[in-house]
């Protein structure tokens, strides 16, 4: 992981860095010389950072970074800072006062060496326009300089950090053009007319800078609440590539409360019936109504689609058994349909992606492509195909609320899926392949190093679009997937609870938080899957599953498994009796 941290004068830029690098040991630190601006008050600038870090960081000065990251061997190393560096290069070559030395070959190999470091690596630079610069011939020339190196070193990293007195912002691209390994269509599949040609340039990138909550905020908005009594907002017609998301609001804390206060009359201690009092809290607060209705019409919708990474051995079952569930699910033989129908849901299968032309015209209504390109290349499908999917998530979801669903989950189905669900998990959370890499339907050794490998490499080129989620499906994921983050986000705009399924729905649901900012809120977890992905995804989004069964079907079965336990919290909230009506002595 490449991470790039910029900020101004006394912003908290290297503090931010030395906590990125804390956990390793042995950690190399390394400066970028002396020079002009290295004179006292940098030289102890310089040694309060080493009284301030630990014995775990060597420090070597240096002018030769780039060198010294081609020797590194992957050794966790902190870089302090591209201001020093570039001070140092300006002494060496006479660049203060001639406008025409040339430093862009310099520029160019440190970048190269950023890119090809194969450990984590942290740098930290001063933001040119939030930094004390003299407005001089000599403080314009270092800005020029400084300007061009964080501009190539931010596009090799795979992270970009902005410190602002010690919090930390984040450049998040919404729009924007593709690198050319993803605008470029997938070789095995012709690019529908609508698709704009491979090398056509595209519009600006929009950027928006967002603040990152600490961990007490983790997976929720940051919004206020919308007021008692506000309207539902009305259903969004999702066009084909409507992929753009309103603000998303928290459900109703005043309700909450009143839920909260309500449970302390009921006939029983307080607090001793656990996690369905925290259920039924949750259910009346996105309700907006205590005590809450009762949840008379749960809807399941199944996400199909095949995944190229899977004719590479990375399952125990063949790509063609997709097609076949896919069938099974529809005509009600699956495990989600047993299950759905004791717990009282309807459940409906949309085939996304599955390699084959032969689904029903209703379960293939929204269909985006067959199968998915290289996700190892970073080219699972085009950034057209990955709009169409969510804005077919939304669509599915908006049908079903339209209709009356008063909660909503998603299922997945695919071979081979939980590879690119591991991958987006891996990215979103940080997290190493070797972590995230589950044993999936079950497979043995050699199918695990072979799936670790996709992983590895998928994530690779996932990373540059950590915060770009749309670029981030189309490099990695598929139109299953995308669909179901549109379907997940949209639920929150709905304002409708869903129950969050196993690994693959809630890798999605990791996009589609992205995609729509505080949508977890509207989210409870149904289960915990055995595959590792699962329990990080969980944390990110900061929920807790209801359940811990050791389930790893997928389909949406956990979170249907799960769903009584739901419903039973909110009759218990609406049908047991308090103190006063059942003549009880409360205690006080």
């Amino acid at each position: 992981m490449r991470t790039l941290i910029l900020g101004g004068t006394r912003s908290g830029k290297s503090a931010r860095a030395e906590a990125l690098r804390a956990a390793p040991p042995a950690v190399a630190s390394r400066g970028g010389g002396g020079g002009r601006g290295g004179a006292a008050g940098g030289a102890r600038r310089v040694q309060a950072h080493r009284d301030r870090r630990d014995t775990r960081f060597t420090t070597v000065e240096t002018t030769d970074l780039a060198g010294q990251l081609r020797d590194g061997d992957g050794v966790p190393t902190l870089i302090d800072d591209l201001g020093n560096w570039v001070t140092a290069l300006l002494d060496a070559t006479g660049g203060w006062d001639d406008p025409g030395a040339d430093l862009a070959a310099e520029i160019t190999e440190l970048a190269t060496a950023v890119a090809a470091y194969d450990g984590d690596l942290v740098i930290v630079s001063p933001e040119v326009g939030l930094s004390v610069v003299p407005s001089t011939n000599a403080g314009r020339r270092f800005a020029d300089v400084l300007g061009a190196a964080n501009l190539a070193v931010a596009a090799a990293c795979d992270d970009v950090e902005l410190v602002v007195a010690g919090r930390i912002l984040r450049p998040v691209a919404t729009t924007g053009p593709l690198s050319r390994r993803q605008t470029e269509a997938d070789p095995h599949r012709p690019a529908p007319p609508s698709e704009a040609a491979p090398h056509q340039p595209a519009p600006p990138s929009e950027v928006r800078a967002e603040l990152e909550p600490g961990p007490e905020h983790a997976g929720r908005s940051l919004r206020r609440p919308a007021a008692e009594g506000s309207k539902r907002p009305p259903a969004t017609a999702a066009g084909p590539t409507d992929a753009d998301f309103p603000p998303v609001d928290l459900p109703d804390e005043t309700v909450a409360e009143q839920a909260r206060a309500r449970l302390l009359t009921l006939t029983k201690p307080p607090g001793s019936l656990g996690r369905l009092e925290d259920l039924v809290v949750w259910v009346s607060s996105c309700q907006g109504v205590c005590p809450p209705r009762r949840i008379v019409a749960p809807q399941v919708a199944v996400f199909a689609g095949d995944h190229g990474v899977a004719r590479d051995g990375v399952s125990a079952f063949p790509p063609e058994v997709t097609a076949q569930m896919v069938a099974n699910i529809a005509s009600g033989g699956a495990a989600v349909n047993v299950l759905a129908r004791r717990a009282g849901a309807a459940v409906q299968v949309l085939d996304m992606s599955v390699d084959t032309d032969d689904a029903d015209p209703v379960v293939a209504r929204y269909k985006v492509r067959r199968s998915t390109g290289d996700l190892r290349r970073g080219q699972a499908m085009t950034l057209d195909e990955a709009r169409r999917s969510v804005a077919a998530g939304r669509a599915v979801a908006d049908e079903l609320v339209d209709a009356g669903a008063d909660l909503l989950i998603a299922g997945d189905m695919g071979i081979g899926n939980t590879t690119p669900a591991a991958v987006l998990t891996g990215i979103v959370t940080g997290k190493e392949p070797v972590v995230v890499v589950g044993r999936g339907t079950g497979i043995d050794d050699a199918a695990w190093i072979r799936k670790t490998a996709a992983i590895r490499d998928g994530m690779r080129f996932g990373r540059p679009h950590r915060h770009d989620p749309l670029n981030l499906l189309a490099a990695v994921a598929g139109p299953d997937l995308a669909a179901m983050a549109g379907f997940l986000a949209q639920a929150a705009v709905r304002r409708t609870p869903a129950i969050l399924d196993g690994m693959v729905v809630t890798s999605a649901a990791l996009v589609a938080n992205l995609l729509a900012p505080g949508a977890s809120a509207w989210w409870c977890a149904g289960h915990r899957s055995t595959e590792p992905a699962h329990g990080f995804a969980l944390l990110e989004l900061g929920l807790e599953p209801i359940l811990d069964l050791s389930m790893r079907l997928g389909e949406g079965s956990g979170a249907v498994t799960a769903l009584p336990v739901v419903t039973d919290a909110v009759d218990i909230l609406i049908d047991m009796a308090t103190f006063t009506s059942a003549g009880v002595d409360d205690g006080s």
